[in-house]
């Protein structure tokens, strides 16, 4: 018998979890999947396709973000007490850059997380991710719902009535 246990006996560590992630990443078999790849706490694999209006709001988003300076980011893996969860949109200073760069995936949250809200998607689901980017060291974490046009801003204290990173989010839906 090889070394691969036969059942997985608890939830995997934050470094399972990232080595698990980095295969995904070069594995040729997932190199043209039609959505992002997750991980829950398990080690399972979970998928959501994204239509192209969730596709323009993130680009929307990043593009706008880059105005902060620091590094806006698509798709940033990070890993939380939810599993390897991908932000759809983040922001990172300067100083997280140069604390994590391009690590794959983050071992702390940026400063800012976005999920885009899509059909796919459920209520609880995206405010547990809130809460696990939160938990993982986000100051904010957003919920975009582009169908109702509408934004959900949370801070470490909870709700908040409007964002403290200073960008315009007219149009945004346009």
């Amino acid at each position: 018998m090889g070394t691969t246990p036969e059942v997985i006996e608890r939830p995997l560590t934050a470094e399972a979890l990232g080595e698990r992630f980095r295969e995904l990443c070069v594995d040729p078999r997932f190199a043209n999947l039609p959505g992002k790849l997750e991980l829950d706490v398990w080690g399972r694999i979970l998928m959501s396709p994204a239509s192209n209006q969730h596709s323009m709001v993130q680009t929307r988003l990043a593009r706008r973000l880059g105005g902060l300076g620091g590094e806006p980011i698509v798709e940033a893996s990070v890993t939380t007490s939810l599993g390897l969860l991908v932000a759809d949109v983040a922001w990172a200073s300067a100083e997280f850059m140069r604390a994590h760069g391009t690590e794959t995936p983050f071992t702390k949250a940026p400063e800012l997380c976005i999920e885009i809200a899509s059909p796919s998607n459920s209520r609880k689901e995206l405010r547990e991710k809130v809460d696990a980017y939160l938990a993982a060291g986000a100051v904010e974490a957003w919920i975009v719902y582009p169908q109702s046009t509408r934004f959900e801003f949370v801070g470490t204290g909870g709700p908040l009535q409007q964002s403290s990173f200073a960008i315009d989010l007219a149009g945004l839906f346009d």
